[in-house]
């Protein structure tokens, strides 16, 4: 992993691969990702390969070259675009004399460095080592001895298995933390959804503006910088829609290519608003050149989570700043910075969120006071009015189906009717 000292490890950043086209684009996200573990970029290097080398992934004369500059910059890492087996790692370190890391590491390295919750820095350290198990290599030529006894007699175990034992059981220790956390999560979650708030996810690749508008839409103070993986952790606020209907509110972990799937394993049980949520916003910078690219990665982590099926609505952010294409129809655009759209977007919001609700005929006797607050709470009240005779409240209302099944549970028993329109 990269160490951070007082003055910022100079990188010199490589990038391989067919598509020739990419290689800008790619360099570009590369140099903020350095940028943001706090490194200093001193070069860059691209090399179009029909095949990657086996020993070095890239050719022979590329490493040549990547030697020179790493002299002439006095560069102390390499840092490239792409995964690097064990064995290219080895090559390219004796070849260069300096550190030598890949894209999923670095990535790593800045979540470890960013986590703040003990469920965020766990699963960090677990998609570290998960990372890390595979690409153990034999660094002792000896074999060393484990503890003797009946049983254990024999040629012992290698360096490399003992580190590999050590790594596989603190794995396991950090699963069942991780699983105890996760359960604690589920028992979290079971109660909110005893008061069922629909909830939105906001989606989206990283430093698109998700926390920014948040902010704008709720009121929140969450973090925010122009920076990647400014948020790691999710946040959860009350939003009130312009009815006043109440939803919940999620802010996720930013999305980039090529991310490590260790992270996204590690990484689940955080994203279960995402995976549990009733409408996601797919949350885009509207002026980013990249946005296309950019956008089918998201969808294709969704995939990863099984959140593809969700009702899913894409919304542009920084719409104040210069728009690199026509944003779609079908979309909202917004500026968290100006507030522009905002409000638009909450009545979109409870718009989609309209079609699962029903429209419900509640008479309760008017003793059941607990009842009314719990609808007034939880539903939209379109009309209320009284029985002279009997005494008894008549309340219609619009309200969400995962509602209306906790409101017919309320009132079993009781001398409450409840009818659909």
């Amino acid at each position: 992993m990269i160490l951070r000292e007082t003055q910022p490890e100079r990188a010199l950043l490589v990038w391989s691969g067919t598509d020739a086209h990419a290689a800008a684009g790619s360099l570009d996200e590369l140099a903020l990702l350095a940028t943001t573990a706090e490194l200093e970029v001193v070069g860059r290097v691209s090399q179009h390969i029909k095949r990657a080398s086996a020993a070095t992934r890239v050719g022979k004369g590329k490493v040549e070259e990547i030697c020179t500059l790493v002299k002439d910059s006095c560069a102390a890492v390499v840092v490239f675009d792409d995964p690097l087996t064990p064995a290219q790692r080895r090559n390219l370190e004796r070849a260069t004399d300096v550190k030598v890391v890949d894209r999923s590491q670095l990535i790593l390295d800045i979540f470890a460095a960013r986590a703040q919750t003990r469920a965020g820095k766990l699963q960090v350290e677990l998609a570290q080592l998960e990372y890390l198990l595979p690409r153990l290599t034999r660094h002792w030529t000896h074999l060393s001895r484990i503890s003797g006894g009946v049983g254990t007699r024999g040629p012992g175990e290698t360096q490399l298995e003992v580190d590999r034992r050590q790594v596989r059981e603190k794995i396991n220790k950090l699963k069942k933390r991780l699983r105890e956390i996760d359960r604690t999560r589920r028992l979290n979650r079971s109660e909110r959804e005893a008061v069922p708030f629909p909830v939105v996810a906001l989606v989206g690749y990283t430093n698109a503006g998700k926390s920014s508008l948040m902010n704008a839409m709720t009121g929140a103070d969450l973090y925010v910088a122009d920076q990647l993986f400014a948020t790691l952790d999710s946040t959860v606020r009350k939003l009130a829609l312009p009815s006043g209907q109440i939803v919940m509110l999620a802010d996720t972990v930013g999305f980039v290519s090529k991310l490590p799937h260790e992270l996204i394993e590690a990484f689940k049980g955080t994203l279960e608003h995402v995976a549990g949520a009733d409408l996601i916003l797919h949350v885009a910078d509207a002026a980013d050149p990249e946005r296309v690219r950019r956008a089918r990665v998201v969808e294709e982590i969704l995939e990863e989570l099984e959140a593809d099926t969700i009702p899913t609505l894409r919304v542009f952010n920084k719409c104040d700043l210069a728009l690199s294409e026509p944003v779609p129809c079908d979309s909202s655009c917004v500026s968290a910075l100006t507030r522009a759209g905002v409000d638009e977007l909450g009545a979109r919001i409870e718009e989609l969120l309209g079609k699962r609700e029903e429209t419900i005929v509640l008479r309760l006797p008017s003793v059941e006071g607990r009842v009314r607050a719990w609808l007034y709470r939880n539903a939209r009240v379109l009309e209320e009015g009284s029985d002279e005779e009997t005494g008894e409240l008549r309340i219609v209302a619009s309200i969400d189906r995962r509602a209306a099944g906790r409101l017919t549970s309320m009132i079993d028993g009781t001398a409450c009717r409840l009818s659909y329109r």
